[in-house]
């Protein structure tokens, strides 16, 4: 037997040509290996948040409540910056297919316009998701933990709109504030972060501010419970500590679960689009000093671009298990 013919036989098959597996090359067949099991990591995912919030449905926070902020605009603004994100994302993948579509007709020119508008496309939107998380840390509002870990939050009593801690809380004209200074050895080393407004100072300003209400984590009839300024007060007894923003133990917004599949989630996709930017810079760059004609063929453009729409795609169930539904 030859065994060079064998060899030769094998190496065409992994290599290309007509008799490959499935007629798609090494590379595209170990990209959609990839794009399976990463789907399914996924799924998995948005399957144990489906189950989470099935289970804590009556506390669980609502989403056009917590993302309704647009950088440099003041206001309420529901959804709509998640919304651009969306049509940013959506709008790199057409630009990836024009991309692929000029590699097939080896239009260096075209391939390298539409893989420059396409990072950009990406950069845009991990740079918005960045700023998302940032707020989403931050917070707007304020709210109160319980002593049971419940959320406590202020709302206006003839509107119902969220009150933020700062509008009514009175600050102690006592209280000295201590900042981080190494030449005096004072550092903050453990502990919960500590708050702008302690808590007797919201329930003095709460107490003394008749115009302001608490609403609980239960949701009644699509909205959060709001309590009569009797009960309010009542309930106030119970509020152990001012929780700002959102982190891993502490979420003003609602039920901390919440805030670490968010925090999970929209992080492990953010690091598939910034991981996409950096291999698209690659590609670009290799477009430009012409690697893809010295081969006679861009492929590889058309592979990462199989990653790419991939990456879009999950970002429509991210978007629809966490903004919509």
């Amino acid at each position: 037997m030859d065994t060079s013919i064998s060899t030769a036989k094998d190496e065409n098959v992994w290599g290309g040509g007509d008799q490959q597996p499935l007629r798609a090359s090494y590379g595209k067949l170990m990209m959609w290996f990839f794009i399976v099991s990463d789907a399914l990591t996924f799924s998995g995912f948005l399957a144990a948040y489906g189950f989470s919030r099935f289970k804590f449905i009556e506390t669980w926070p609502i989403a056009d409540e917590v993302f309704t902020h647009v950088p440099f605009f003041h206001g309420n603004y529901p959804m709509y910056y998640v919304a651009f994100m969306t049509f940013i994302l959506i709008m790199s993948s057409v630009t990836m297919v024009l991309a692929v579509d000029a590699g097939h007709h080896m239009d260096r020119k075209k391939v390298t316009l539409y893989m420059l508008l396409t990072i950009i496309g990406g950069a845009i939107f991990v740079g918005s998701q960045a700023w998302e998380w940032a707020t989403f840390i931050k917070g707007d509002f304020g709210a109160l933990e319980t002593k049971g870990g419940r959320i406590l939050q202020f709302v206006d009593i003839e509107t119902g709109e969220r009150v933020a801690l700062r509008d009514f809380a009175i600050e102690d004209s006592n209280k000295t504030a201590v900042y981080h200074e190494s030449s005096k050895g004072i550092w903050f080393l453990e502990g919960d972060k500590p708050s702008t407004y302690s808590l007797e100072e919201v329930k003095a300003g709460f107490i003394a501010d008749e115009s302001v209400t608490i609403r609980t984590e239960q949701i009644i009839e699509g909205e959060k419970n709001v309590l009569s300024r009797e009960d309010a007060v009542a309930k106030l007894a119970d509020a152990a500590i001012v929780v700002e923003g959102a982190n891993l133990i502490r979420n003003e917004y609602g039920s901390r679960l919440f805030a670490d599949f968010f925090f999970f989630i929209t992080g492990f996709h953010g690091f598939h689009v910034l991981s996409g930017v950096a291999i698209n810079v690659i590609i670009f760059f290799n477009v430009l000093i012409g690697t893809y004609d010295r081969r006679g063929h861009y492929e590889m453009v058309e592979k990462v671009g199989l990653y790419w729409h991939f990456v879009d795609l999950v970002w429509v169930f991210v978007f629809t298990f966490f903004y919509l539904v």
